[in-house]
This record gives C-alpha cells, sequence and structure tokens, in this order.
C-alpha cells in the first residue's frame, strides 16, 4: 500500500512540476511577443519624420535577416506565418497615396529617402499580426504632409 501512496505521489509531483514549467515557458514566450511587437505598435496612430520610418524600415529589414526570412527574385521578404515582418509606405502624389514596399526603398537606397523625406511627417495607420504567433507582421504609414 505504501508503494502505491509513493508512486501515486510522484506521479503528482512531477505532473504538477511539468504544468508549472509548461506555464512559465508560455509566459516568457508571451513576455517576448509583447517586447518584440511594443517596439513597432509605439508609432500607431502616430505622426514620426521621415527619419523615424527609415530607422523602422532599417529594423524590420534586420528582423527578418535574423530570422532567415527567405527573399523572392525580385529581392521581397517571402511572408510566412510565424516571424516575417513587412512595411509599407504610402506617399502622396499628385492628390493620391503611391504604396511602396520596404525593400523598393532599400533597394533605390535609403540616403535617398531621408534626404528627400527626413522632415517630411508619416503616420502608422495600420497593424497586421500574424495568426499563429501574435507577432506584428505588416505595418503601414502613410505620408500625411508634403
Amino acid at each position: 500500500m505504501k508503494k502505491i501512496v509513493i508512486i501515486f505521489g510522484i506521479i503528482i509531483v512531477s505532473l504538477i512540476l511539468i504544468i508549472s514549467v509548461s506555464l512559465i515557458e508560455n509566459s516568457k514566450n508571451l513576455s517576448n511577443i509583447k517586447a518584440y511587437n511594443k517596439q513597432y505598435e509605439e508609432y500607431y496612430q502616430k505622426a514620426v519624420y521621415g527619419t523615424d520610418v527609415m530607422t523602422l524600415i532599417n529594423r524590420a529589414t534586420d528582423q527578418n535577416l535574423r530570422n532567415e526570412i527567405e527573399k523572392d527574385e525580385k529581392g521581397y521578404f517571402i511572408e510566412n506565418d510565424i516571424n516575417s515582418i513587412k512595411l509599407e509606405i504610402k506617399l502622396l502624389s499628385e492628390e493620391k497615396l503611391l504604396t511602396y514596399q520596404m525593400e523598393t526603398l532599400m533597394n533605390v537606397g535609403l540616403e535617398g529617402f531621408v534626404k528627400n523625406f527626413n522632415l517630411i511627417k508619416f503616420k502608422c495607420t495600420q497593424i497586421e499580426y500574424h495568426n499563429s504567433t501574435k507577432k506584428i507582421k505588416k505595418i503601414v504609414f502613410e505620408q500625411i504632409e508634403e
């Protein structure tokens, strides 16, 4: 009888330890996702200058490279549902918005973007998240003044 109680006790303690470790890991993961998203979410619905947009383009590009996100034949990062991130910029042109991907600006050269748009204001108008990881997958900035 004592053996059964001891074995049952060991099983219960083991299950409690496994569940505890799992909850701690899940909490750490959620904390990491919140920290990752915060670096982009702080710009949502706020007016920023072109230099800030350039900084975010560099950050998103760096994240994609560190996460080994593949590129297509045109040099655009291929979206996955885990950790890829895209940034779109909508520029005013004769009363309409033209949309550019961050890779387009990277290929043309960010120096030109900074030279022409460093004092122009942009507003983050949209943020999308990956379904599986809840990490940011897309950010959209629109030019709000010339």
